[in-house]
């Protein structure tokens, strides 16, 4: 009644608030057509065993669990709460929305500040970033996937089974159409038409927002899996990774993980655990797929990562991994603002894309809200695509819920600094351009220098970020090429903390495959491992 009453009085825009904010963990959740078992109820899961257990339903978490669940029992925790309970968060007249109502807590967008005085957003809520994000996709160039190693032909197929359940061709609206004609007038060229593939030019890729405008997200390929095999908990955070001692005494075998109700007490905690075999059968993992934030920080809570760091926290040592939260990274971005006074008009999210100077620079156009009356800005960015500046992640304390301290580093190289010149004088280009003119009716105010030295300031007082970050669990550094953590039992890191670079326009589509990719692969594994026992003991 109370959600009927706001609607009437309010208008819908006011509901999607009141549903943003004010959905409460319930242990019944809609199930779905297909979708597993979902709960908020910590007890259904206290003590029981999986196979495997895999943090994070996010982009990643939620296509691996589904290709595990062919053959093992998974279960799958998420900090956040289920889109599913709110059909607002699904419908792309609200794009962009949950970037304006965060908190600490329990928005599905959960904000961050970085020590570069950048403000960014993790997501929170089942389907992670895929569930709040532009939802363009577009695949890895050929040469990353050659550079990584991994295998072509499983690359191909990891795609596709997850296009064919949640990817679109879009039908370019009007905005997009001005901003196709923008791109190739600034000289981002040949026009490549309709592509998956991250190719030089300009071109329109797919999206997650099907023909009746609806967001389709990574949440919806548990559909693709053994639902019978299946246990979403949502709602709950994970505090630290349970260890058992190995034949030498020495804790390097995971057990399970330990976690705490999202909106509960940090003292209140409750454990999960792996399945323990009876013989010499393979045993399963704990897979972490938190997110370049959560990742690392997890391990670092766990006592992985740099021995004085842990010290600080006074978290017990149990591997003095020097990479953990290292190498992190954020793609620079600057955006450019065709109009100074917000208007009335719907969000729209990119569907075309212009990828220039040798894959450097990433071109797209935006139409987001800037407040929850319905006004919106339009605005044309770009991004850095290999910037080389890093930076790192540690702990800011042993809550799991609050965000760890990042810093990125934003254009502390001097090579990404002059390319962000480069990159300001390209947008430039596009936003001025005859095209954007017409669909605006007017020339746009943009009033950005040419002078390069004040180019150099423009950048720095203006970088933002693209939400693209990655790093802090690297391979080689922190995990192995099959993506176990070095050092331990029974842990893996599958998500896009693993990843050294962005990789195509954005991670999305490469972090579907890889959750399909990698799961597949451990299948391969156990299938392997379970046939050689079979020889040993006939």
């Amino acid at each position: 009644m109370e959600l009927l009453s706001i609607i009437h009085g309010h208008g819908l825009v006011a509901a999607f608030i009141f549903l943003l904010v004010n959905l409460s963990p319930s242990s019944s959740l809609p199930q779905g057509n297909g979708l597993p078992y979902m709960t908020s109820n910590v007890k259904e899961v206290l003590g029981k065993s999986f196979d495997y257990i895999i943090v994070g339903g996010g982009t990643a978490g939620c296509p691996l669990a589904a290709t595990l669940s062919e053959k093992f029992s998974v279960l799958l925790i998420e900090r956040g709460g289920s889109p599913y309970e709110n059909p607002m968060l699904l419908d792309k007249k609200y794009f962009g929305f949950p970037f304006l109502q965060t908190d600490e807590f329990s928005s599905v967008a959960q904000r961050f500040i970085s020590r570069d005085g950048v403000p960014n957003l993790r997501g929170r809520i089942l389907g992670g970033t895929s569930t709040i994000n532009a939802g363009f996709y577009s695949r890895a160039s050929a040469d990353f996937i050659k550079r990584v190693g991994w295998d072509e032909k499983l690359v191909k197929e990891a795609y596709e089974w997850a296009e064919s359940k949640v990817v679109f061709k879009p039908l370019l609206t009007k905005w997009n159409s001005a901003v196709k004609s923008g791109l190739l007038e600034a000289g981002i060229l040949p026009y490549n038409g309709f592509s998956w593939d991250h190719i030089a030019g300009t071109k329109f890729g797919g999206t997650l927002f099907d023909a009746n405008r609806k967001r389709h997200i990574s949440a919806d390929l548990l559909e693709r899996g053994n639902s019978s095999n299946i246990v979403v908990l949502l709602n709950a955070t994970v505090k630290n990774i349970v260890f058992r001692s190995d034949d030498e005494g020495k804790k390097s075998i995971v057990r399970g993980i330990r976690f705490i109700k999202s909106n509960g007490s940090i003292n209140q905690t409750y454990e999960s655990y792996l399945t323990q075999p009876e013989n010499s059968s393979p045993r399963g993992d704990v897979i972490l797929s938190a997110g370049a934030i959560g990742s690392p920080q997890i391990l670092l809570l766990s006592g992985i990562g740099p021995k004085g760091h842990l010290g600080n926290f006074s978290i017990p040592l149990l591997l003095d991994l020097k990479g953990v939260g290292q190498d992190m990274q954020d793609n620079p971005g600057i955006t450019l603002i065709l109009r100074a006074k917000p208007e009335y008009r719907l969000p729209e999210s990119p569907q075309v894309v212009g990828i220039a100077k040798d894959f450097k620079f990433v071109v797209e156009g935006f139409v987001l809200p800037v407040s929850f009356n319905a006004t919106t800005l339009m605005r044309i960015s770009i991004k850095l695509a290999f910037p080389e500046s890093k930076g790192k992640l540690e702990l800011n304390n042993t809550d799991p819920r609050q965000n760890p301290v990042v810093l990125f580093n934003y254009l502390a190289e001097e090579k990404d600094l002059r390319e962000c010149v480069q990159m300001v004088q390209l947008v430039k280009k596009v936003a001025r351009s005859r095209s954007i003119a017409r669909f605006l009716g007017a020339k746009p105010l943009i009033n950005v220098t040419s002078n390069a030295n004040e180019l150099r300031n423009f950048c720095r007082k203006n970088v933002r970020t693209y939400y693209h970050f990655h790093g802090g669990c690297s391979i080689g550094s922190v995990i192995d090429n099959d993506y176990k953590v070095i050092g331990v039992k029974g842990l893996r890191v599958i998500d896009g903390s693993t990843l050294s670079e962005s990789p195509g326009t954005n991670p999305m589509a490469t972090l579907l495959m890889l959750g399909r990719y990698q799961g597949i692969k451990i299948l391969t594994e156990r299938e392997d491992a379970s046939a050689f026992g079979n020889q040993q003991h006939p």
